[in-house]
Parts: C-alpha cells; structure tokens; sequence
C-alpha cells in the first residue's frame, strides 16, 4: 500500500493499535460536531476494516494521519467514491484529525498530499469536497488547498436529519487546476 510522506506527517496504513485512539477521536463531540452521531468503539472497529478492505480493493481510500516526529495517530485522510444517492458523482476528499491536532496546519498538509496523489499517481481528473454548510473550518482547508465551492451543487443531506447537518456544500478541483498543491514524496 501507498504510503505519502509530508513534511511532518506520515499518511500510512491503519494498524490495530489505531483503534483506540481513533474510537476516543470519535466519541469526541467536537469532534463529530459536522459529523453525526457519536461512534461506538465497534463502529470504529469496522470502519477500520472497511478502510484496508478498499484500500485492498483499488489501491487508494482512507489512510491513518500520524505525526513523523513522534509517531502519534491524530486522525485520518484520504479518498473515496462519493456515496450513492448524493445529486453528484466522483471521488471525494475528506479529513478527520482529533482534536488536540486542530489549528497546526495538518489537515491542509494531508489534504496537500491526498490531492497531490489523487491527481499525479492515480489521474484522477477532478477531485471533490464536501462538508455540512456551518463547517467553516474545513471549507477553510478547502479553500487553501485551492478548492472552489460550487454553490449549484449544494445539497441536503439525504441522511442527515432535519437540522444544521442537513445543508451542504460543495467544492471541486480539476486536475489542471491544481497546479502547485505540492507533491509529498511516495514510498
């Protein structure tokens, strides 16, 4: 499996010593604020499993984001297929760092990476981002890594329930116009 390499970060494949720190990530409701519900350690669990079993499968997906000075788990990135039903097609980025990792730059340098792999290593021709419409941090990240929201293909959630998860937007990046996300160095 691919691993990307960053200036301090390190996106690799998850390990069954992720788990707990991934399941306290996710009963964190800060955390899961633009997210849903809180997940139990069981939902993790097979997430995680789910996660090596596409990356299996196509060779790209959701990798586990730790810290290369020290080894820390803080969260994860990656790609995938946008779920089935959204009013859209393609592959989606995404990024989920716990909280004590938030305001250091590190979901913008993962994103960085998964961009630059996304469109170099594997072609792909556009990538997208989605987000809840009151998550202004990560459509920040999305800006900065030269993302532009494509306020047409705003949506309602199917799957959320009536409330602030509901709203959506969207953002999209064509391969030609993704020059300069900076390319991590693969190994």
């Amino acid at each position: 499996m691919t691993v990307l390499h960053t200036d301090r970060l390190v996106l690799r494949p998850w390990r069954d010593s992720d788990l707990d720190p991934w399941a306290e990530m996710n009963a964190d409701p800060e955390v899961r604020r633009h997210l849903g519900d809180l997940l139990t350690r069981e939902q993790c669990e097979a997430a995680m499993v789910r996660f090596r079993a596409a990356f299996d499968r196509r060779g790209y997906g959701w990798w586990a984001v730790e810290v290369r000075a020290t080894g820390e788990f803080i969260g994860f990135a990656g790609m995938d297929h946008v779920d089935d039903g959204m009013p859209f097609t393609g592959v989606e980025i995404g990024w989920r760092l716990a909280r004590a990792a938030w305001g250091q730059g590190y979901a913008t340098e993962a994103a960085r990476a998964v961009l630059a792999h996304g469109f170099d290593t594997l072609g792909m021709p556009e990538i997208l981002a989605v987000t809840t419409a009151g998550n202004l941090r990560s459509q920040a990240v999305m800006q900065r890594i030269g993302m532009t929201r494509d306020p047409a293909g705003d949506f309602d959630d199917p799957d959320a329930p009536e409330g602030p998860l509901r709203p959506n937007v969207l953002f999209r990046l064509a391969r030609d116009a993704a020059a300069g996300v900076g390319a991590p160095a693969a190994g």
